[in-house]
């Protein structure tokens, strides 16, 4: 019942900056959700981001500490991924989706494609 849908990725240039953007639709209640963003860049596995709680709490990749940060507004139903510092290494195809102790909770969407120019 519960849709998620990517928004925000394009192309930027290496040091550039962008926002994605995951809105959930459907008759849930968002606000006590743990969400998390993975990417898949070509030839590798899905990995895990960030995510952030209920509560607010956040967690990062070593990769990407210090220049990506996760949040997320409840009213609006949307968790955002703030992407600063971008390097080509970033490039991949970013997802949004539901989180719970130990792993995932629902089905992937298709994404939004990040890519970054050297």
């Amino acid at each position: 019942q519960v849709q998620l849908v990517e928004s925000g990725g394009g192309l930027v240039q290496a040091g550039g900056s962008l926002r994605l953007s995951c809105t959930a639709s459907g008759s849930i209640i968002f606000s006590i959700y743990a969400m998390g963003w993975y990417r898949q860049a070509p030839g590798k596995q899905r990995e895990l981001v960030a995510d952030i709680s209920s509560g607010g709490s956040t967690n990062y990749a070593d990769s990407v500490k210090g220049r990506f940060t996760i949040s997320r507004d409840n009213a609006k139903n949307t968790v955002y991924l703030q992407m600063n510092s971008l390097k080509p290494e970033d490039t991949a195809v970013y997802y949004c989706i539901r989180r719970y102790s130990g792993g995932t909770f629902g089905s992937w969407g298709q994404g939004t494609q990040v890519t970054v120019s050297s």
